[in-house]
């Protein structure tokens, strides 16, 4: 974002249009009186095209992320952040501490300014309570009718303190498998919102930023093996990534998977798969049998984990399959799906 003049009343109403990213007066504008507004801090203030930032001793972590959701704003959240939560979550499955973002937003000409002001702000807050700072960014405007609203992309860095080392290809048999709360919650908000499928339900989008569940698990086991949030694709699809990445097989317990009674019926009246449902405010765990239980103690102390559960182990299998020991008695391979199941759920 270039340098920035004497501030001038900010914009309330009115729409984007083109001049909003030619790089002149409107743009100068827009970027001081919505971004600098309500973003601002001593990085942005000084109106470099980067950020200069200062990281503690440690390995970097970066992550990127596109966010193209639609709707824009569902229950229990928006695009704005969300796009903060996913971009924190993935620093922090690495075992780091997230430090500071950029974020990139394209949005179409026709945009309402109103919204894209309720976006900035909602971004505002999920950083400061995430404690990390957006320091840097830009802002692309394209013609009506060559996007959709907005999307945003960020990128986040933290750095990972000494001893800690989180890796997908960590799993080893016997290993536990953890999840930090109940599947499905995010999907399912979204779908209820959706043109043309709307329905009534109590159920809310899980988003939320998960640093500060990481940083207490790993401050009474920093011997975890591997942390991973499990967004597209939910539950089935992360383990099939971790279970490739660590050559090995996993068997879950279907009765110990937590899952919010509309969740599940939602699922069961759209002909949905709750394993594969997109979340954005839960993580899996997987570490030593042993520790396991301590784990899960700590997670259910953190607002986050208040409904962690062992669900799994990991186990041996050439062929690296994650299946599931059902209700019924009997199993199942729980594989990636052929297709996609729910577009545009981040």
């Amino acid at each position: 974002m270039n340098a920035i003049p004497p501030a001038l009343p900010p914009h309330r109403h009115g729409s984007i249009d083109m001049t909003h990213g030619g790089g002149g007066r409107a743009m100068t504008d827009l970027i001081r009186d919505l971004f600098h507004r309500h973003l601002g801090n001593a990085h942005l203030a000084e109106g470099n095209d980067g950020a200069v930032v200062d990281l503690p001793p440690g390995r970097v972590v970066m992550s990127t992320d596109g966010h193209v959701i639609s709707p824009l704003f569902f229950p229990g959240g928006d695009i704005g952040c969300l796009a903060v939560h996913g971009t924190v979550n993935d620093v922090a499955m690495m075992g780091a501490r997230p430090l500071y973002m950029s974020a990139g937003f394209i949005i179409e000409e026709g945009f309402p300014l109103a919204d894209l002001e309720r976006i900035v702000m909602s971004m505002a807050a999920a950083a400061r309570d995430a404690g990390v700072e957006i320091v840097t960014g830009d802002t692309k405007v394209v013609e009506q009718g060559k996007g959709d609203g907005i999307f945003i992309t960020t990128t986040g860095i933290g750095v990972v303190p000494e001893g800690v080392r989180l890796s997908g290809d960590r799993a080893r048999p016997g290993n536990a498998i953890i999840v930090s709360g109940t599947i499905g919650d995010h999907g399912v908000a979204i779908l209820s919102k959706r043109e043309n499928l709307e329905f009534e339900t109590a159920i809310s989008s899980d988003t939320a930023a998960l640093n500060g569940l990481v940083d207490v698990m790993l401050a009474a086991v920093p011997g975890i093996k591997v942390l991973r949030d499990p967004t597209r694709g939910g539950l089935a699809a992360t383990l099939n990534e971790i279970a490739k990445q660590s050559q090995v097989g996993m068997v879950l317990e279907e009765r110990a998977i937590p899952m919010k009674r509309d969740v599940a019926a939602a699922c069961e009246l759209l002909g949905l798969d709750p394993l594969y449902v997109a979340n954005e405010g839960k993580l899996l765990a997987i570490c030593d049998a042993a520790d396991a239980q301590h784990v899960l103690t700590v997670m259910r102390t953190h607002a986050l984990g208040r409904d962690a559960a062992i669900i799994g182990t990991v186990v041996e299998d050439t062929h690296a399959m994650v299946q599931m020991r059902t209700n019924f008695g009997g199993a199942r391979v729980v594989d990636y799906l052929a297709g996609e199941q729910l577009p545009r759920i981040c």
